[in-house]
């Protein structure tokens, strides 16, 4: 990481200095295995985490790219038809590394764990059961927790130098965080120890308990929730008791190694005021969790090749020209009324008039001055739009100076190849301000 002098939307340098986030460093060090992609919905997580698993395959690494994101954007980038629950090979990689992505399929991820930590018969319990389907297929936190669970299963094969995560589209980008706490809640849970407790308990007692207490609770609970639900969570509790201490244990491993040194968290934002402001929630959560922070991706920045024309200029040098050419209209059009009244001096030698030009009907020619002065007023809007844009940096960087910033400049279309990627690939390493305008 290095630090470079900030400049300022009207291309005079600024006293402070901002921390650069090298990207290359960063994807070229080999003690780094993990990247972690957090921000708030629509700012390029997923192309984000696609452009570094590009450039860090083609610099000589062999990456794989967990996406949870269900709009299928990374399958297409990468010319693949789709992207499933196994890590698939992506072609078109030049240099010495390897590519592979993947898709979370959050219900296959859980019902893997079923078959990999119980014997046949109680597998097939558990998968048949409807209170399970409904769990694995939608209950909340369950893609959270199983982004972690398939984070660490891919760390423990040991078979790709480095793995890029896309995090989930949810609410709050890092849901993913809680999901071993909110496991632990619910399986050290009142209701759940109250389901598990007459088959822990066992002999004269358990029956006693059993026959009395759950034949209360049952009644009441088979009333609000309905008697055929509740023997459906029993019977999932009951199959899946041997199973929850293996759940928290890979849980509580996962989130260590977020917090080792070989992983590096990366906030992706755009320069706007609300997705700074949950940007700087990401940066203080993580400092809270002990997670390491690499940096800040600071995606679809407009500039300007221009930039000593400040937008104050660019207006008044459109007005001032749009002012001329009113007088000058006004000028022309005294002295073409003044024409029609006279016979024209001379007239052409074979007797025919010279042709004269038939505008469109509804058009009207535009003069270079007109056009000019268009151009001023788009000049002055994207100086605005750069001067807002900075000042909104500038306030996070003014939060958080410790955090390291690259920006990615705005492209003028969609990324939608792997060429797409490699550019964003290039901006991310460069931290190049945008020079031309998207």
């Amino acid at each position: 990481m290095t630090a470079r002098t900030k400049a300022g939307a009207d291309g005079g340098a600024r006293a402070e200095a901002v921390p650069v986030l090298d990207t290359d460093a960063l994807i070229d060090d080999p003690g780094i295995r993990i990247i972690v992609c957090c921000g708030s919905g629509g700012v390029g997580k997923t192309t984000t985490a696609a452009a570094l698993g590009v450039r860090a395959a083609e610099r000589g690494r062999k990456v794989v790219v967990l996406t949870i994101d269900p709009a299928r954007r990374l399958a297409q980038s990468m010319g693949i038809d789709s992207l499933d629950n196994v890590p698939r090979r992506v072609k078109g990689i030049d240099g010495s590394g390897e590519l592979h992505a993947m898709m979370l399929d959050m219900k296959r991820t859980f019902d893997e764990i079923v078959e990999a930590h119980a014997d046949g018969e109680r597998a097939r319990a558990i998968l048949e059961n409807p209170f399970y389907q409904s769990l694995s297929a939608g209950f909340a936190g369950t893609q959270e927790y199983m982004a972690m669970e398939k984070l660490g299963q891919l760390r423990a094969r040991d078979e790709w130098d480095l793995i890029v995560v896309d995090t989930p589209p949810s609410r709050s980008a890092l849901d993913f965080l809680d999901a071993p706490k909110r496991l632990g809640s619910f399986l050290d849970g009142k209701f759940i120890k109250l389901l598990m407790a007459p088959a822990k308990m066992g002999g004269r007692a358990g029956m006693k308990f059993l026959n009395v207490g759950m034949s209360m609770m049952t009644g009441t609970l088979g009333k609000l929730l309905g008697g055929q639900f509740l023997r459906d969570v029993q019977t999932f509790v009951a199959a899946m008791d041997t199973m929850f201490g293996g759940f928290r244990t890979r849980a509580d491993a996962t989130y260590k190694l977020l917090q080792a040194p070989g992983t590096a968290f990366l906030v992706v934002a755009t320069p706007e005021r609300d997705a700074l402001r949950e940007a700087a929630y990401f940066v203080e959560r993580l400092a809270a969790e002990d997670m390491p922070l690499a940096g800040l991706v600071l995606n679809r920045v407009h500039g300007s090749g221009a930039a000593r024309l400040s937008a104050e200029q660019a207006l008044a040098g459109a007005e001032k020209l749009e002012a001329e050419n009113l007088e000058t209209d006004g000028i022309v059009d005294q002295a073409a009324g003044k024409a029609g009244l006279r016979e024209p001096a001379d007239s052409p030698t074979d007797g025919h008039a010279l042709p004269e030009s038939d505008p469109s009907p509804g058009t009207a020619a535009v003069t270079t001055e007109e056009l000019t002065a268009g151009l001023l007023r788009l000049h002055a809007e994207r100086m605005q739009v750069v001067a807002r844009e900075q000042d909104t940096r500038d306030r996070f960087t003014a939060l958080h100076p410790e955090v390291a910033v690259t920006a990615v400049a705005a492209l003028p279309g969609d990324v939608h190849d792997l060429s797409g990627l490699r550019a964003i690939g290039d901006r991310l390493a460069t931290g190049s301000a945008p020079d031309g305008g998207a």
